[in-house]
């Protein structure tokens, strides 16, 4: 059993990090402005089992192996920036056939590219890493420790990643009309290549 005050500070330090902006919250709130709550239900499902697939993979001891591997932190970064701009892409060109009088070309984001967003993320992997380093006690039943707090990190995902699908929605989800969907789309491009920017130089 984990103690109540390993509990504490595994709250004090997931919240933070998870509620924090980066490109995942970014590209949450992005989702739920340009699909609302229930069009991004699939992106965020995505979202939230890589979180724990990653859990899964740390948390059991599959960890030790990645890290025998420093190259794949750089090539984490550089696959990052690829989807970012991808998706940056996506909504440049919903924006110029908003412009054009066409229907929107923007494709929801849906249950793959959830998996994508995290997978990709290195911020997350670092923090999930750092998360298990921490609050794992490898004399005291580590399997029963890694599904505790998986579960908790799960819990504290799923908490945390609702208010900025939340804010995106009503923040960017009132403005429907086609002049507002070409600026959306510009707007969430520009913030995809800003987000990949600061992943490729941080």
């Amino acid at each position: 059993m984990i103690p109540a005050e390993v509990w504490v500070m595994f709250l004090g330090y997931t919240v933070p990090m998870v509620f924090s902006p980066g490109p995942g919250n970014t590209v949450l709130a992005t989702a739920g402005g340009r699909f609302g709550i229930r069009g991004s239900l699939p992106f965020w499902l995505g979202f939230e089992v890589a979180n724990v697939a990653l859990c899964v993979v740390y948390g059991f001891g599959l960890g030790s192996v990645l890290q025998q591997i420093p190259s794949l932190h750089h090539v984490l970064r550089v696959c990052s920036v690829a989807y970012l701009l991808y998706l940056a892409w996506g909504f440049f060109r919903s924006a110029r056939a908003s412009s054009g009088g066409q229907d929107e070309t923007q494709e929801q984001l849906g249950f793959v590219e959830g998996l994508l967003a995290v997978g990709f993320n290195p911020k997350i992997h670092s923090m999930i890493l750092v998360m298990f380093s921490q609050f794992l006690n490898p004399v005291n039943g580590t399997l029963s420790q890694a599904a505790q707090l998986t579960a908790a990190f799960l819990g504290v995902c799923v908490v945390c990643h609702f208010p900025w699908l939340y804010g995106g929605k009503v923040i960017l989800g009132r403005f429907r009309s086609e002049k507002a969907l070409r600026i959306q789309g510009w707007t969430f491009g520009v913030c995809m290549v800003g987000v990949a920017a600061y992943v490729a130089l941080a």
